[in-house]
């Protein structure tokens, strides 16, 4: 009978000893000791990471305990995979290798450490185990079996000291292999060399991971097909998945682009998926560097699912480290560990894809065509890597940092003339650069723009970047129609993208179709709940302009909040507030912001503003000018 103050419970435990330690302490104490407590390190790092909790690490010995047996095999693969290609570094007498066993049974648990029968079975267990191998018991074997891309050798019913029975066990294969009949076979993937860098290297990884999600919840999503409007609506029905920042493990600030890239390119694929709702990158970065728990992070986004990992490039080395997560149940449904050569990246990164693609449907039981998937890329690396410095200099917003973006962007496609991607991106740049007044030849520039983009969608005629660049260009020049087919193929092409829905939403305002605006930007912003002040602003106007003035208020609220953080315009924040408190009679406010939007921008003036207008009708506009000139807004700029 358990006594007062003891509780028992079924938890998966994992106990792992270090082999040959003390003869490592006999030669080195030092070294020894650094290298344990480095490998310690990584235990505690990834057993944290995969739902784990440490429970005891006292000398070489270390204790753990997971809610579940899949999360404690995932772990005890990656650590062992982790400490392997450390000891590759270091001299063969010098390298510390680790047994680990695992036991699901049940403990008694006393003030966070657990004693009992499953706890000795899980140490015997470690003993079976080979130097940096692992073993399980059958227990944690019938757990399992079906739900991980690993082999496993029966080692049969072990006898081990202090416990009645015989053990079952079974020694884990940590390569991609099938067990049949008590045998293990090797799955051998086929290496096909395609037009991939980063964005074709992932394809496979990301549409396979949109295929597991879709096919848990096939059922809540709709196979007619419908209108835009219905689109928008519908995110809200989807599976959702958030691509977290991808860690950046060398400590050198330098590769920090590498990693938030591979992140930004999953994200970019993933949204071209029509079954699947995916959370912005604005959103999902918002936690770098954070200490978060997935399920919080699930729940604050929205997402059921999350993908999280690791990148490191050391040398002609690149490790790579991912982890597709149930975000509900905070359980891992795939975890893997990559080492490979940075001179083989494409090839290797097409060898892990398909390895991943054949694991994921073989647990779920479906079939996937591997080879037909394809996608935008470039099959240069140096191209890919100069775009992304060119996207660090584009998130700055400055004159000097958007003419280094364009160089970066013309150095891209000069070593990769049919990089589609980078001429989307150059052309963004240009219109920047219009926008934001930026241009010493604006005109020069919008036309550098416009034959940009259109040779963005000549090498790849699903760009979603270089159909939301055409339909702002076609906007700004007021060619409603054409805008309004760009914008249509942006998000035909990228369903399940904030942007695509925010530019569509812009583009139905300006066009006078403010109602169907609405739920089209209430789906941006569903997608980018960390959004940025441009959401607010968009969905401030469209209810001003149904009417909703006191709905809109609160957006525009938003803004000047976003704004007073240094994260917004603090000018067209007030501009908009003005505008709104005059709608509704709210005058002295009205002329407290036109007095504070003058003071940030002193030329501000009616005149301008209505030459400035995007509106298709001249009703809309003059439904901002009216409010604005009720609240105190000078009519002609101030004289010289």
């Amino acid at each position: 009978m358990a006594e007062e103050g003891f509780k028992r419970k079924l938890t998966a435990i994992l106990s792992a000893d270090a082999v040959e330690y003390s003869r490592l302490m006999g030669e080195n104490e030092e070294a020894t000791v650094r290298t344990l407590n480095t490998y310690r390190e990584v235990f505690t790092a990834l057993i944290q990471q995969h739902n784990g909790k440490v429970l005891d690490a006292t000398g070489d010995n270390l204790l753990a305990e997971f809610v579940s047996v899949v999360d404690a095999v995932q772990c005890a693969v990656a650590v062992q995979k982790e400490i392997k290609a450390r000891n590759d570094e270091l001299p063969e007498n010098r390298r510390m290798q680790f047994r680990i066993g695992i036991n699901l049974g049940d403990v008694i648990q006393e003030e966070g450490r657990i004693y009992g029968d499953g706890v000795n079975i899980a140490a015997r267990l470690e003993g079976l185990a080979e130097p940096g191998g692992i073993c399980i018991s059958k227990t944690a074997f019938d757990h399992i079996e079906s739900k991980l891309p690993y082999g496993y050798d029966y080692l049969g019913d072990q006898t081990v000291k202090n416990i009645s029975k015989p053990v079952g066990a079974y020694r884990v294969l940590m390569d991609p292999r099938v067990t049949v009949s008590g045998k293990s076979i090797n799955i051998k993937f086929p290496i096909k060399r395609r037009r991939s860098v980063i964005v074709g290297a992932v394809v496979f990884l990301t549409i396979v991971i949109a295929v597991v999600i879709w096919q848990f919840n096939n059922s809540r999503v709709s196979t007619q097909q419908r209108s835009d409007d219905q689109k928008a609506v519908s995110i809200s029905e989807k599976s959702s998945i958030a691509v977290m920042p991808f860690k950046n493990m060398s400590g050198d600030l330098e590769q920090e682009f590498i990693s938030d890239g591979i992140s930004e390119t999953i994200i970019s694929v993933l949204s071209r998926m029509p079954n699947l709702s995916v959370v912005a990158r604005n959103s999902t970065f918002f936690y770098k560097d954070k200490s978060v728990k997935v399920t919080q992070i699930g729940r604050e986004l929205g997402a059921e699912f999350v993908l999280e990992g690791s990148f490191l490039k050391s040398g002609e080395q690149v490790r790579i480290n991912a982890h597709l997560i149930d975000a509900q149940k905070g359980h891992h449904m795939w975890s893997e560990t990559y080492d490979r050569q940075w001179t083989d990246f494409l090839i290797i990164l097409d060898e892990i894809t398909l390895a991943v693609a054949r694991s994921l449907t073989a647990e779920i039981g479906m079939t996937f065509p591997y080879d037909t998937a394809t996608a935008e890329s470039t099959d240069n690396v140096e191209a890919w890597l100069i775009l992304q410095k060119a996207h660090v200099h584009f998130k700055r917003f400055t004159r000097k940092d958007n003419a280094m973006a364009i160089l970066l962007s013309k150095r891209a496609i000069e070593i990769d003339p049919n990089y589609s991607t980078a001429y989307a991106y150059l052309a963004l740049n240009f219109l920047y650069a219009v926008r934001y007044r930026w241009a010493t030849s604006p005109k020069k520039s919008m036309a550098q723009a416009k034959e940009t983009t259109l040779k963005a969608i000549e090498l790849d005629s699903s760009n979603p970047v270089a159909y939301t660049t055409l339909g702002d260009i076609q906007l700004l020049q007021k060619n409603y129609v054409d805008a309004q087919v760009a914008f249509k193929k942006a998000l035909d092409s990228s369903p399940s993208s904030a942007l695509t829905h925010w530019y569509w939403a812009r583009y139905l305002l300006f066009s006078g179709q403010p109602e169907e605006a609405l739920p089209t930007v209430k789906a941006s912003m569903r997608l980018n709940p960390h959004y940025t002040w441009h959401y607010p602003i968009v969905s401030g106007r469209i209810f001003y302009h149904t009417g909703r003035y006191e709905e809109a208020l609160t957006e525009f609220e938003k803004v000047y909040e976003l704004s007073s953080k240094g994260k917004g315009s603090e000018y067209l924040s007030n501009v908009y507030l003005a505008m709104t408190y005059s709608k509704l009679d709210r005058d002295k406010e009205a002329q407290y912001h036109i007095e504070k939007a003058l003071e940030y921008n002193p030329l501000f003036n009616l005149e301008a503003r209505r030459r400035a207008s995007l509106f298709k009708n001249k009703e809309d506009t003059d439904r901002e000018i009216d409010a604005l000139r009720k609240a105190g807004a000078p009519e002609q700029p101030p004289p010289h």
